[in-house]
């Protein structure tokens, strides 16, 4: 299906937040949309989805002109969208959300659950995914809740699939899967629009690109005669500066802000480290590593066993509001669920840690909440409107800053920061390793737990790899190397690999 959009305003309020754009999707073409958060590209693809009735502008199908009035419309005209905020009724099972509105119904119009059971299956099948259909969706994992939204745009017949950051959760394995199904498809006239962030992902998947800046169509072309700078110079209007972390300084002092002695917990055992003031200590591995669940557990999320200690003191059965109390604040990771309140406004959302932490009175000082918000506003660059907005309103990138913000102003002395840089643009991501590397500086401990090479490199002055539950090497800084990154993520060295061991760089 040939894809035409033609002149595409989109306002809201006094608000352009699309001006006058032309995008063209060839039937069987990937095609990469790019810019920073806040340029437009999810509401130029609501506007494709149904979502928006555009300002301005039309939208052609096979070179017959089409009005989008409903998402459901867009689906019937073979048109389906993945969300990077998953769109999943956690109270429904797995085959009740591929299903919804378009329900199979069996004798006396009663749900044929049987069948769209076993339809479900078949997809996740397809997919080489282990979910049970029958399972309720609020028990899954954030990987599995994103393979279950590109398994309901794979379960019917569609021509053009848009996929805005559909690995943003997902392991190794699991992206090298969804690619092969992107290649089949495409084989078989499907088209997709692939948003991401994930520059090698970009160039892997994707024929062509467009680049978005401010709601502007700033450049497009074929990514074989392009580069990964170019790109970027588009995206947010100047050259990144690479080198500002390839000498990163040490800044280390001999006071241990939290010490870990023999930790054990749900998905990992038998963790020990320390963590000095000034330091930045990096801990990463595969899926089911352990990984995600030590975090959890670094800031009262779930249960631990060992012995813990936090600036001198010992933490016995703290819940999270008695870490933040010891001065420890989490940046976390799948930030719709589990970092911002949706139904509160951004002031709201940027007070909140304040209020939990240092409040001493029962009213709260709407003086004092204006000025906080002020201050993170222009301490971390947050574009937003207004600050009575609900958080929603803001880009997934200002979300992620609304939520640095929140725990910066408890002044905490231990940060966590648990895939700090999910989903946001590569210009955001920048600021928040500057960030990072600022408040080192300024004395404070901070974890960094992610699973991306170029993240911890930027920012790492050691890093824990982390390999079934168990810390499998401690890197320093001089060997912090892609290659014994996975060496060790994989296990490699415990495993007795088959083919001839990987000698370590120093």
């Amino acid at each position: 299906m040939l894809t035409q959009m033609k002149g595409i305003v989109m306002d809201f309020g006094p608000v352009r937040a699309v001006d006058h754009v032309h995008f063209t999707v060839q039937p069987g073409e990937i095609v990469g949309l790019l810019g920073e958060n806040g340029a437009g590209k999810s509401t130029l693809m609501n506007v494709l989805a149904g979502t928006f009735p555009p300002t301005e502008g039309e939208i052609l199908l096979d070179g017959q002109k089409v009005r989008m009035t409903s998402a459901l419309q867009a689906m019937k005209l073979g048109i389906r969208f993945i969300h990077q905020e998953l769109n999943l009724c956690n109270d429904l099972n797995v085959f009740e959300n591929l299903f919804l509105a378009q329900e199979t119904l069996g004798r006396g119009g009663l749900l044929n659950k049987k069948e769209m059971a076993q339809r479900t299956r078949e997809v996740f099948d397809r997919m080489h995914v282990n979910i049970d259909p029958w399972t309720t969706v609020k028990t899954l994992q954030p990987a599995e809740k994103q393979l279950v939204e590109i398994a309901r745009s794979l379960l019917f017949k569609c021509d053009l699939i848009i996929m805005d950051e559909p690995t943003s959760a997902l392991s190794n394995r699991e992206i090298d899967n969804l690619f092969v199904i992107m290649r089949q498809l495409k084989s078989e006239g499907v088209s997709f629009i692939y948003i991401s962030h994930k520059m090698p992902e970009i160039f892997q998947i994707c024929e062509t690109y467009y680049v978005l800046r401010d709601g502007r169509l700033i450049g497009n072309g074929r990514i074989a005669d392009t580069n990964e700078g170019e790109i970027t110079e588009m995206m947010i209007g100047r050259a990144l500066a690479e080198d500002d972390f390839t000498h990163k300084e040490y800044y280390g002092t001999d006071e241990i802000a939290l010490e870990a002695d023999h930790l054990s917990g749900d998905s990992f055992e038998d963790v020990s480290f320390r963590l000095h003031k000034g330091e930045i200590l990096a801990f990463t591995g595969l899926q089911s590593s352990g990984r995600d669940m030590l975090a959890d557990a670094l800031f009262g999320v779930i249960p631990h066993k060992g012995r813990l200690v936090i600036k001198g003191r010992q933490v016995d059965r703290a819940n999270i509001r008695g870490y933040m109390h010891r001065g420890v604040a989490m940046v976390p990771r799948s930030r719709k669920e589990r970092g911002i309140h949706n139904h509160l406004s951004i002031t709201d959302n940027v007070s909140m840690g304040f209020i939990n932490t240092h409040l001493k009175t029962l009213l709260i000082n709407p003086r004092l909440e204006r000025s906080r918000y002020q201050r993170v506003k222009d301490a971390l660059s947050l574009k937003a409107d207004n600050p009575k907005n609900p958080i929603t309103s803001l880009s997934g990138g200002n979300q992620q800053k609304v939520i640095l913000g929140r725990w910066l102003e408890t002044n905490a002395d231990v940060l966590i920061f648990d895939n700090p840089t999910q989903g946001i643009d590569v210009g955001t991501k920048f600021e928040i390793y500057h960030l990072i590397l600022r408040l080192a500086m300024e004395g404070k401990a901070i974890l960094v737990f992610s699973a991306e090479f170029p993240e911890i490199y930027k920012v790492a002055d050691e890093c824990v790899v982390m390999y079934k539950g168990r810390i499998n090497a401690v890197l320093p800084r001089r060997q912090l190397t892609e290659k014994n990154i996975m060496y060790y993520s994989t296990g490699s060295n415990l495993e007795g690999a088959k083919h001839e061991q990987i000698s370590l760089e120093k």
